[in-house]
């Protein structure tokens, strides 16, 4: 066949499938879903995954009779979509073939991008939708800076194991630096991080550099929340009824009123006076406000969509807002404060639970038999690579392109989040 890959090129896909598997370090840490392609197309690429259940438990009266009190569980989902068409096209002439390597180099850099591109997508999902917010004073010092994201996650429940913690070169070399000049420590591992810049394992949490990073600008926004009425106590529901029939709801984001949000952005991250994070399946307070990111602000500037929505259980809840309740309401005011936590330009560092950020991998249905050489190949995670090369006999170019189609959700916005470091006002 005319278009076909021959020896060398089917050596060198094999080679850049192995680097491209290499360079996705980040999703090798997060759960991975592998939908059907048939069912993905026929649901325009869309499907609902479930969020980790919440159980419940009750006092049981004297004797073992609770046939009065079994609650109705309420199974939570939000969509996930392959929403990223990455492609890496181009193009090599007859001459320029005659150069081997200037083939392969080409090809080393495509697949160098379409791993930055998966891990980059990654990345902006957590940095975005994370909403444990660690906000530290200082510059990056070590153990007590992963310390306190592992306090945040354990004191709100979170799974103890998988944890994994994204940091800014700057930041992570930051960490490594004070790592070096323990004399205290394992030789070894000081050794290491001063030679390799390297730091390991810290407070349950897998650490990670990264060589680009999300920025968060200061937060410009001065507002008030009444916490007095219905917005603390905001239902979830599995479905709700529209025309149509029923729908699935997403739970993640609540819309919120407040004073005045014109200056408030998407990724501000506060917390408001009285709300207080409880563990989720003890629900006891844990005495520290709940933190909350803002998602988008409508038009009309008196709402905000924020993340996670304000479950404050009072009252007389519904089973739903028992099960996920995540706020322990304290005080309330009709003027309760939004009390921004990025008040200093910086970078941001995400940390997560494994089964928080899940990434989908797509396949495209390319022929093999429409005059085009096709070459596809699958990394452990289950994403798929295709290779696809052209020859045009007008102008003796041979083109080339690597394909790679995927989607990224965040589950649980509340077992994933940030931190950012001189949080201190100038």
């Amino acid at each position: 066949m005319s278009n076909a890959f021959n020896k060398e090129e089917r050596v060198a896909f094999e080679n850049l499938l192995e680097g491209f598997q290499d360079a996705l370090v980040l999703s090798r840490n997060v759960s991975v879903y592998n939908s059907d392609s048939e069912m993905m197309e026929r649901a325009g690429d869309t499907i609902w995954r479930p969020m980790p259940y919440i159980a419940s438990s009750i006092n049981a009266a004297p004797g073992v009779d609770i046939s009065s009190s079994f609650p109705d569980n309420t199974q939570l989902a939000v969509p996930a979509t392959l929403g990223f068409s990455k492609s890496v096209p181009w193009t090599l002439n007859a001459k320029e073939l005659r150069d081997q390597l200037q083939e392969g180099r080409l090809g080393d850099a495509a697949r160098q991008k379409l791993a930055s591109d998966i891990n980059v997508a990654l990345m902006n999902v957590a940095a975005n939708q994370g909403t444990l917010v660690v906000a530290r004073p200082s510059a990056a010092t070590g153990f007590n800076d992963v310390a306190e994201a592992e306090a945040i996650m354990n004191e709100q429940g979170v799974p103890s194991y998988d944890r994994y913690f994204a940091l800014s070169t700057r930041d992570y070399n930051g960490m490594a630096g004070n790592l070096a000049g323990r004399e205290n420590l394992v030789a070894n591992l000081t050794k290491t991080a001063y030679e390799q810049a390297y730091v390991g394992m810290i407070a349950s949490f897998q650490m990670f550099k990264l060589d680009y990073a999300n920025r968060l600008t200061a937060a410009a926004g001065t507002c008030t929340i009444n916490t007095t009425g219905a917005q603390v106590d905001y239902a979830p529901e599995a479905t709700s009824t529209a025309v149509g029939g029923q729908i699935n709801v997403d739970n993640r984001y609540q819309t919120i009123t407040v004073t005045d949000s014109s200056n408030v952005k998407a990724g501000d991250a506060f917390t408001i006076d009285g709300i207080e994070a409880v563990h989720h399946i003890t629900k006891q307070s844990t005495g520290e406000l709940k933190t909350f990111r803002v998602i988008s602000v409508p038009a009309g500037g008196t709402t905000l969509v924020i993340s996670p929505p304000i479950i404050g259980a009072t009252g007389t809840p519904t089973d739903a807002q028992a099960q996920y309740k995540n706020v322990e309401v304290a005080s309330t005011s009709a003027t309760a404060s939004l009390n921004f936590l990025n008040i200093v330009d910086a970078n941001v560092n995400c940390f997560w639970q494994k089964d928080a950020l899940e990434i989908l991998p797509g396949r495209y249905a390319v022929p093999g038999d429409a005059g085009v050489a096709v070459m596809r190949a699958s990394t452990d995670q289950g994403i798929e690579v295709v290779m696809q090369k052209f020859y045009d006999i007008n102008t003796m170019t041979t083109k080339y392109r690597l394909d790679t189609l995927f989607g990224v959700v965040n589950k649980q916005p509340e077992m994933s989040g940030i931190m950012l470091f001189g949080q201190t006002t100038p």
